[in-house]
C-alpha cells in the first residue's frame, strides 16, 4: 500500500534539536509525525496484533523515540494502537462482534448527524463539502486510496460538523479512531467492487445534503455505514492476495 513516510530517514525538523525551537515548530514537527504515522497506520503497513516497529519508524522519519512515543499516546487514546506497560505498543486488533458494534454505533451516529445538519448546515459548507467531494472523487479516478480517504474521512466530519451538536461531535470522535483502519481496508473488499459502491453511495448523500432532504440523508447515511461494515468483515474473511483460495 501506498505511504506517506519516506523509504529513508529524511529528518521532519532541524537536525540539531536546538534548545531555541519554539513552541509553534514544536507543534507543527508533533503534528506531521502524528499524520505520518496515523496514516501509515491506517494503510495498514503493520499487521492487526502486531508490535509497533518504534526503532524502525524512527529511523524512517529521522526522529528519536521521544516525539514518537507522545504520537503513539494520541493513536493510542484515538483506539488505533494499545500501550503496552514497559512493552512498547500493538496494533489494535478489533473481533467481529467489536465491529459490528461499533460500527452499529457509528451508523446511529452519523445518521443523526445528518438529519441534524440538514437542519443548521450553511450554503458555503454545503459547497465546501462539494469541493470536497470533486477532490474526493479525482482520487478514486487515480486510484489514489490514501488521498480518497483522507477527503472521504473529512466529508464525513464536516457532515457532523454541521450538526452543531457537540456531544454528538465528541461522541462521533471517541468512536471514529478504533475503526478507521477497517474503514480504509473495507474499500478493497471483492478486488475493489466496494470502492465503486462507495462512491455512489457518497453521490447519493452530497444530493440528499444539496436538498436538506433530513430523513433521506439519515437513512443513506445509516446505511452508508452498514455497508461499509459489511464489506469490512468479507474483506478480513479474504485470504491474503498471495494465498491461493481453499478449494
Amino acid at each position: 500500500m501506498k505511504s506517506t513516510i519516506p523509504d529513508t530517514g529524511v529528518p521532519i525538523g532541524p537536525s540539531n534539536g536546538g534548545e531555541r525551537q519554539d513552541n509553534r515548530h514544536e507543534a507543527s514537527l508533533h503534528g506531521e509525525i502524528l499524520l505520518r504515522l496515523r496514516d501509515y497506520v491506517v494503510e495498514g503497513n503493520i499487521p492487526d496484533g502486531a508490535r509497533v516497529p518504534e526503532r524502525q519508524l524512527c529511523e524512517m522519519f529521522g526522529i528519536s523515540r521521544t516525539p514518537l512515543r507522545e504520537a503513539l499516546k494520541v493513536l493510542a487514546a484515538e483506539g488505533l494502537i494499545e500501550l503496552l506497560p514497559n512493552r512498547g505498543a500493538r496494533i489494535r486488533q478489533l473481533s467481529q462482534r467489536d465491529l459490528e458494534e461499533l460500527f452499529d454505533v457509528m451508523a446511529g451516529l452519523e445518521s443523526l448527524a445528518g438529519r441534524l445538519a440538514c437542519e443548521a448546515i450553511t450554503d458555503d459548507e454545503i459547497a465546501a463539502i462539494e469541493q470536497l467531494h470533486y477532490d474526493m472523487y479525482g482520487y478514486y479516478l487515480h486510484r489514489d486510496m490514501p488521498g480518497y480517504f483522507q477527503a472521504n474521512q473529512r466529508i464525513h466530519e464536516s457532515i457532523v460538523a454541521a450538526a452543531r451538536n457537540e456531544t454528538l461531535k465528541t461522541a462521533y470522535a471517541s468512536f471514529a479512531g478504533r475503526i478507521r483502519r477497517v474503514r480504509y481496508s473495507a474499500n478493497f473488499a471483492r478486488k475493489r467492487r466496494r470502492w465503486a459502491e462507495a462512491m455512489r453511495e457518497h453521490e447519493a448523500i452530497l444530493d440528499a445534503l444539496r436538498r436538506r432532504a433530513a430523513s433521506e440523508l439519515s437513512d443513506i447515511l445509516f446505511q452508508h455505514l452498514r455497508n461499509k461494515r459489511a464489506a469490512a468483515l468479507e474483506h478480513l474473511a479474504e485470504p491474503p492476495e498471495d494465498t491461493p483460495a481453499a478449494p
